[in-house]
């Protein structure tokens, strides 16, 4: 886009500006998200944080709409426990009537606890299918797209918030913002510069 304009930037300075503004923009989309249903999927993925392998923990809706996500240093009842408890803290979200999980032990060791406290209702189910799952795993392929070509992300807080940009991104193309229609990239382009008080 930069060389369409003649002007020469390093990837190095874009990495600046993503670091910088991906927070933002995450922070900025959240209000006009567009409300989410009641039955989560949530799953993980692999991402490359400094040469080592660490969890990503996504959630999507029946319908496939972004919920939340967390990067984790492993994937365990606590770090489950965290991402529940961050999904439900979100605006744009609603406690869940189901949530359907692959077959990480690490899911129903978290239930039991989140219940007693009442962060979810006891009568939310907890379905472990992988099958059932698919939504969720299809949506991670969009941000492994993105990520896989950066060959590794550098730190764990450069990763935290060039994920927060990728996710943000995704959200707006998948037609989650109030306004915005999928594959809109007029009205995407528009929300993006008046987020920002830019010209587009």
């Amino acid at each position: 886009m930069m060389a369409e304009r003649g002007v020469e930037v390093d990837h190095s300075t874009i990495n600046r500006w993503v670091l910088k503004d991906a927070p933002e923009l995450d922070k900025r989309l959240r209000p006009p998200l567009h409300p989410t249903n009641a039955s989560w999927g949530v799953d993980e993925t692999d991402i490359e944080i400094k040469g080592e392998w660490q969890a990503l923990d996504r959630a999507v809706d029946s319908k496939g709409n972004t919920l939340d996500f967390m990067p984790s240093a492993k994937r365990d009842r606590k770090a489950a426990a965290r991402f529940c408890h961050k999904g439900l803290k979100a605006q744009h979200t609603q406690a869940p009537r189901v949530i359907t999980v692959a077959k990480n032990a690490a899911d129903p060791a978290a239930m039991e606890p989140l219940k007693a406290e009442e962060t979810i209702a006891d009568e939310t189910a907890l379905r472990q299918s992988k099958y059932l799952n698919h939504i969720v795993e299809q949506d991670h392929r969009n941000i492994k797209r993105i990520v896989k070509p950066m060959m590794g992300l550098k730190s764990f807080n450069s990763a935290s918030r060039t994920l927060r940009g990728i996710e943000a991104m995704h959200m707006i193309r998948k037609g989650q913002v109030k306004g915005i229609s999928q594959g809109d990239s007029v009205s995407q382009a528009k929300f993006i510069s008046e987020s920002f008080g830019v010209r587009a």
